[in-house]
């Protein structure tokens, strides 16, 4: 979890002198609130504050690390409104909608608000042990869940019931599905957010499955692509290019590593396949307490990998009217090299 302290320091050196913090994730990282998408926080130079509505009295006062005010805008804004009398607030661009946005100048005519992106997030990029185990336990747990309904992909059965299926085993081990689960087979597996469908699935087809837990708020993420019967000469060749793709870039991770080298790495050799346009987004992303959050694996990314970090990697290639194959690994970087969370098989076509 971020310090005060430390947050405080990067708002110093941000030109701030407070910070509202809106985006659901940094509420739970400063103060241990699990329901952040109903709270706010405020940092000062003199300390923090928890905003949020009664509802979450008696949750807030068990979580919070940081005092709790409990009101609705407007006596939100009303109470933090004397603390920032002639400061330069923050607000996280990304995240606050216009509408609160005026709300806030109207309530804080004598504060000057200035948009920021990645305060916080930039304490969340490495990950402490308390973190680490909720995320190899949400890996874990997916992995057993994979593991139980593989036998299950096969013609005749659609998609969403395996989707399902997925859900419930991961519902049934004590954690939530991270995102809506992907299962494409066939000409569907060219649409790389193809949620589950009513589809069929058919003979000597392959069939990709985007899946991931959360655990304690912490997510998994992890990619197979599987063969139902024999599928043709030319899908095989599709998925032993993506798997020798993802191979390599897992191979090279570790500290001091550019993310863009890695995205490269991987693209060049799909590239060399005659596949590179068909790879339709970026190798990978961090994975925290957001699905998909920092460092970024693309070809223009400027972060540089350090221990603590859990990534993706995650090719893909994605042709239409034919299918689809992505491979996708949960990564943890370590100080020597890396760590590979996920461990559900992957098949040899």
């Amino acid at each position: 979890m971020t310090t005060l302290d430390e947050l405080q320091g990067a708002l110093r050196r941000a030109g701030v002198d407070a910070l509202w913090i809106s985006d659901p994730s940094n509420v739970r990282a400063i103060t241990g609130f699990t329901s952040g998408k109903d709270g706010k926080v405020l940092v000062t130079p003199d300390g923090a504050t928890l905003y949020t509505d009664a509802r979450y009295t008696v949750q807030a006062a068990g979580e919070s690390s940081v005092p709790q005010f409990i009101a609705r805008p407007p006596d939100t804004y009303l109470h933090a409104a004397p603390a920032l009398k002639g400061l330069r607030v923050g607000f996280e661009a990304d995240h606050l909608t216009v509408v609160l946005l005026d709300d806030l100048r109207d309530h804080w005519p004598d504060s000057t608000l200035v948009p920021v992106r990645g305060l916080v997030q930039g304490f969340r990029l490495r990950k402490d042990e308390r973190e680490l185990d909720a995320i190899r336990e949400a890996q874990r747990i997916a992995d057993a869940a994979f593991t139980q309904v593989r036998p299950l992909i096969r013609p005749g059965v659609t998609e969403l019931e395996i989707a399902l299926e997925l859900e419930l085993a991961m519902r049934r081990a004590g954690a939530q599905s991270a995102f809506e689960i992907i299962v494409a087979s066939g000409p569907n597996g060219a649409k790389p957010h193809g949620v589950a469908s009513s589809r069929v699935i058919g003979h000597n087809e392959l069939v990709t499955v985007d899946m991931g837990a959360q655990v304690n708020g912490y997510h998994s993420d992890m990619t197979r692509t599987v063969a139902v019967g024999d599928p043709s000469a030319e899908l095989r060749r599709l998925y032993r290019a993506v798997l020798e793709a993802e191979e390599a870039a897992v191979a090279a991770v570790g500290p001091g590593v550019r993310a863009a080298d890695l995205d490269h790495l991987a693209r060049d050799l799909l590239t060399g396949h005659g596949l590179g346009v068909y790879f339709a987004h970026s190798l990978g992303h961090g994975v925290g307490l957001d699905v998909h959050e920092g460092p970024g694996l693309r070809g223009t990314s400027e972060d540089v990998l350090e221990p603590g970090m859990v990534i993706t990697i995650e090719p893909g290639v994605y042709i239409p009217e034919v299918g689809g194959v992505r491979i996708e690994d949960l990564v943890l970087v370590t100080e020597t090299g890396h760590e590979v969370l996920s461990q559900s098989e992957k098949e040899v076509l």
